[in-house]
């Protein structure tokens, strides 16, 4: 099977909401002549709230905004220290269905981990990658006309205190892990390198364009707000 090419955008730390819409903009103006992408990034501190996501599971958030928005899954966390990597893949071109999508992400981070020695595992019904139990890795995707959106997220070295103000995905009593307390001591632009390599590698992607900045989508602006 020939490799797929891919756009990659380092955006740095952005904000939620325009990076969400920008996502959305980005699948609904695309066409079969599209370039793949992948968007690599940190947020400053959200939550964020998965289509079927239940209030309940919002514990005490605080000051921290809250977004409902259209991925799978319920509740997660994001802010600066947190890789990640939204993928916006034609996936009917790349013969790819949902499930296999999924355990490709899934399998890039346990391949990553591995090479640092570090044992990571799937749940059933739960996706995301555990290290002894404690979740490091968070997965969430939207499919539009044939193509996916949102991605995942890797916890390197970040603040996890807002985890417990939610029920992490869903489930009351998650703990939640990350490289740095693993005893990883790369700093987090050596953490995306070496991420990216594996990722291209189960996406079975070829790395066609790397870019710095912004995507043209992501100065586009909408006039509907998710926030709770």
């Amino acid at each position: 099977m020939s490799s797929t090419p891919v756009i990659i955008h380092h955006l740095g730390i952005v904000s939620y909401e325009p990076t969400y819409q920008a996502m959305q903009h980005f699948t609904d103006t695309r066409d079969a002549d599209t370039l793949d992408e992948l968007w690599v990034l940190q947020h400053f501190p959200v939550y964020t709230l998965g289509q079927a996501g239940k209030r309940e599971h919002l514990l005490n958030t605080g000051s921290i905004p809250i977004y409902h928005i259209d991925r799978g899954g319920q509740v997660t966390y994001h802010s600066p220290g947190q890789l990640i990597v939204y993928v916006l893949m034609d996936i009917k071109r790349c013969n790819f269905g949902v499930r296999q999508l999924v355990n490709a992400l899934e399998k890039a981070v346990i391949d990553y981990l591995a090479s640092q020695q570090i044992n990571g595992k799937r749940r059933e019904k739960a996706p995301g990658i555990y290290v002894n139990d404690c979740k490091i890795a968070s997965l969430g995707l939207r499919i539009r006309r044939g193509c996916s959106y949102h991605g995942l997220s890797l916890n390197v070295n970040m603040d996890l205190t807002p985890f417990k103000g939610i029920n992490p995905c869903g489930y009351t009593g998650l703990e939640v892990t990350q490289l740095c307390d693993l005893g990883i001591t790369d700093d987090f632009e050596q953490v995306t390198i070496q991420f990216l390599h594996f990722l291209l590698n189960t996406l079975n992607c070829t790395e066609f364009f790397l870019r710095s900045n912004a995507p043209a989508s992501l100065i586009h602006k909408s006039n509907t707000s998710h926030i709770l």
